[in-house]
């Protein structure tokens, strides 16, 4: 991801946890539990839902995981570097979590479905963990999905058609198990940040 992209992304999630200049408490500030990520409790700037297809093409949304804390994690399976790289952390937290990672769905959601087709893409996800689900939305669909939960997400040119790179935002957003919408988790953070809030949600 790119310095600018990042900036955006930062930017975007500051404008959202700010109102008239103070922290949202509720959303955004220190709160009980004490997450290692960014808590959005109670911030109503974000989506509490979505509505996109797996690779079988059948339509997900967060009821489905009723029960179950849900890692909502967005990039694309060419990404050099950020996203195997959270998606291996995301593989050893559900490794740690031991009995208790049946209780947590991690649903990958790609900004590439050009190249990310059905195949490519459910070949990635289970490549990290068998549990994993891709999600491929079309066009409208990631356009809505990205608008709603305020990601960031465009295509840079490379040397030929198809060796184009996606700028995105570095980060995944966790429902508890009754669905709300509670943490932003920056990628790249290693593993025990995921299992100790994953772990805090769960209980």
């Amino acid at each position: 991801m790119s310095k600018l992209s990042l900036m955006r992304a930062s930017r975007a999630i500051l404008a959202a946890c700010l109102v008239g200049g103070a922290l949202l408490i509720a959303g955004c500030g220190k709160s009980e539990p004490a997450f290692q990520n960014l808590d959005l409790t109670g911030n109503k700037q974000f989506g509490s839902d979505f509505s996109m297809p797996d690779t079988d093409g059948k339509l997900h949304t967060i009821a489905d995981y009723k029960g179950k804390a849900v890692v909502l994690f967005f990039g694309y399976t060419h990404c050099p570097d950020v996203c195997p790289t959270t998606m291996a952390e995301l593989s050893q937290a559900m490794q740690q979590l031991g009995p208790e990672a049946k209780r947590v769905q991690v649903l990958f959601v790609t900004v590439d479905p050009e190249r990310d087709t059905p195949q490519v893409l459910s070949q990635y996800v289970h490549a990290f963990n068998p549990s994993f689900v891709g999600l491929r939305p079309d066009a409208a669909q990631l356009a809505k999905v990205a608008k709603d939960f305020r990601v960031y997400y465009a295509k840079v040119p490379g040397k030929t058609p198809d060796s184009y790179t996606m700028n995105h935002t570095a980060a995944s957003y966790v429902f508890d198990p009754s669905g709300q919408l509670r943490l932003f988790a920056r990628d790249g953070q290693g593993v025990q940040p995921w299992v100790h809030d994953l772990k805090l949600l769960l209980g």
